[in-house]
């Protein structure tokens, strides 16, 4: 991959950065970027990072707010991965009855899924990342800024997913983040009245 293909692919969050120094720690940048690569669709709305911190990471994503689109594109495409990797090594993803599946990342334990949205919460931005991270615990979701878990904040976008993965099903998980989200913005809607009364 040409170095000015792959910058364009990490600028429009599509693929992933190296430099995480949790990743350093535990070893998992080794050889960096040596074994790692990035599969997806004309679109892009249906990608396959490999190696990057759990041996596999399968995505689906899109603008605006299908996300019943986005969940049937992400369950195809995982059946078809699956498919394709059993036909050509007999091998299917590691699985446990109790624990989910396995992953590198002690946080993804279980069904490894993680619903996101980015939304504009200008309201909660006015409160304070704190009152938000304590609403989002609330509603057991988790807000993280757009560059990802480490990229920080930028503006008044938050990606906003749901906190657990283990002990729910992925359609629970997924109902758990679209409830949160639509509260959170309810919530900000009046968060905004507020602020504008007080600056009057």
């Amino acid at each position: 991959m040409e170095e000015e293909v792959r910058q364009q692919l990490v600028d429009d969050h599509f693929l992933f950065m190296s430099g995480d120094p949790n990743l350093k720690v535990a070893g998992m940048e080794r050889d960096w970027p040596e074994g790692r690569g990035i599969f997806h669709n004309e679109a892009k709305t249906f990608l396959v990072w490999v190696n990057e911190e759990d041996q596999m990471r399968i995505i689906s994503m899109q603008k605006g707010g299908d996300v019943k689109e986005v969940f049937q594109r992400l369950a195809k495409g995982i059946k078809e991965v699956e498919d394709s990797i059993k036909e050509e090594s007999g091998k299917e993803f590691a699985l446990d009855e109790r624990y989910g599946y396995i992953h590198s990342c002690p946080t993804n334990i279980g069904t490894g899924m993680r619903a996101s949205v980015h939304i504009d919460l200008p309201g909660w931005n006015k409160e304070g990342l704190d009152a938000l991270k304590a609403r989002c615990e609330e509603l057991a979701l988790q807000p993280r800024g757009t560059r990802g878990e480490s990229g920080g904040q930028t503006g008044v976008t938050y990606d906003i997913s749901n906190k657990h993965r283990l002990g729910y099903s992925e359609v629970q998980l997924v109902q758990v983040m679209i409830d949160g989200v639509n509260t959170l913005y309810q919530e900000d809607l009046e968060l905004q009245k507020k602020h504008e009364a007080a600056s009057d």
